[in-house]
């Protein structure tokens, strides 16, 4: 695909009639659209999936054994040519094509998604949000990981109270991957954005920013692991955030013993939660939400998290708490429902950017060995220390 190609200035910025479904065009068809995006679109009532972008064969086979009534299109040009019958466009294509995507929808007036990370910078992130405010076109950022199990659950002991004033939050995105797999994820060359810093990176951080709002101050450390790697593999981030939370970040793929997922440390209590949400190998295998008997998102009690104080859940410590079911198809539902009563984006672009923000902070603290203070009105680095 061309990521410079435009659509024609005359594509339909409307979208369709409440009693017609919204036709979605999605661009790439590798992990993010065809594991998350394509299932979840076709699964959301009021939208449908109309056409994939894909210039690879393989995977165009596979689109249409999934989906054998999508259109089928091996450019974004062939997709331009197409918006005038399209009320949303993805963009999960390879991240250094984000930005002229999505900026290219937007100068029409088409809706537009985009998977994170949505841009390389936080300047390039607010640039699109403020051409999406000016064309007055709908943009959104797909963060699913604000619909993991384990993140509702936290959120709802927060509300609660029963964890009392956090002081720690510690996340933790670990893998065991020794070998390399290849691809653009890891390559080290600039413009591909690859490196876990900016792929699982862009979830936790914005995760935390949505539990304890906006960061002040960010020390990081990543580190290329393996042999023949370019890209960082195994990072490690440090936020304080303007209401003195402490927040701890692991991402690695090179992880032998894996840690707990969530580890909160309250004045009350604490919580902590083991293994990733389920909705991700669900849709690896084929499943898809409100088909099947078992309920989407649930997981079996052995899983839940623990609440408690003074010793290890590992050796009974604490009480089990339900997990609250995860519930990734709610974007989508989001989506639709904004699109149809022009209500606000899920994720905003807005949003991405003050996560883009720190985790260019991060960057600038490992490469230089210091930790950066950042201004919580623009999300901007103000000084290193």
């Amino acid at each position: 695909m061309t990521a410079t190609s435009s659509p024609s200035s005359s594509a339909s910025s409307s979208t369709a009639s409440s009693s017609t479904p919204l036709r979605v065009g999605l661009v790439g068809y590798g992990l993010a659209g065809s594991v998350f995006h394509a299932p979840l679109v076709s699964a959301t009532d009021g939208l449908v999936l109309d056409t994939v972008v894909t210039s690879d064969p393989g995977r165009q086979a596979q689109a249409r054994e999934a989906y054998p009534d999508v259109r089928i299109v091996g450019s974004a040009q062939e997709l331009w040519d197409l918006t005038p019958a399209l009320d949303l466009i993805v963009v999960a294509s390879p991240n250094k094509t984000h930005v002229p995507l999505a900026t290219a929808a937007l100068g029409a007036g088409i809706p537009v998604v985009v998977d994170k990370p949505l841009a390389a910078t936080a300047a390039e992130a607010r640039e699109l949000a403020a051409l999406a405010d000016k064309t007055g076109t709908f943009l959104s950022v797909f963060q699913n990981r604000r619909w993991d199990n384990d993140f509702l659950t936290l959120r709802r002991l927060l509300a609660d109270g029963e964890l009392g004033e956090i002081q720690r939050f510690e996340s933790r995105f670990e893998r065991w991957r020794p070998q390399l797999k290849g691809g653009w994820r890891e390559s080290g060359a600039p413009e591909e954005i690859g490196g876990l810093l900016y792929d699982l990176g862009s979830h936790v951080v914005d995760q935390a920013l949505v539990l304890f709002g906006p960061a002040v101050r960010v020390y990081a450390e990543t580190d290329v692991r393996r042999p023949g790697a370019e890209a960082d593999d195994d990072t490690f981030i440090a936020v304080t955030h303007a209401n003195g939370v402490r927040s701890h970040f692991y991402v690695s793929a090179t992880t032998a013993q894996l840690g707990p997922r969530f580890r909160v440390l309250g004045s009350r209590a604490g919580y902590v939660k083991y293994g990733l949400d389920p909705q991700e190998a669900a849709l690896r295998d084929g499943q898809r939400p409100g088909v099947g008997e078992s309920p989407w998102g649930e997981e079996p009690e052995h899983l839940w998290g623990r609440v408690g104080s003074g010793e290890s859940p590992l050796t009974g410590g604490g009480a089990p708490v339900p997990t609250v079911p995860g519930d990734y198809p709610a974007y989508y539902a989001a989506v639709a429902a904004a699109l149809r009563e022009g209500g606000p984006a899920p994720v905003t672009a807005h949003e991405a950017a003050q996560c883009l923000a720190v985790l260019e902070a991060a960057r600038t603290s490992s490469r230089d060995g210091v930790a950066v203070e950042l201004s919580t009105g623009s999300g901007t680095a103000l000084s290193s220390t």
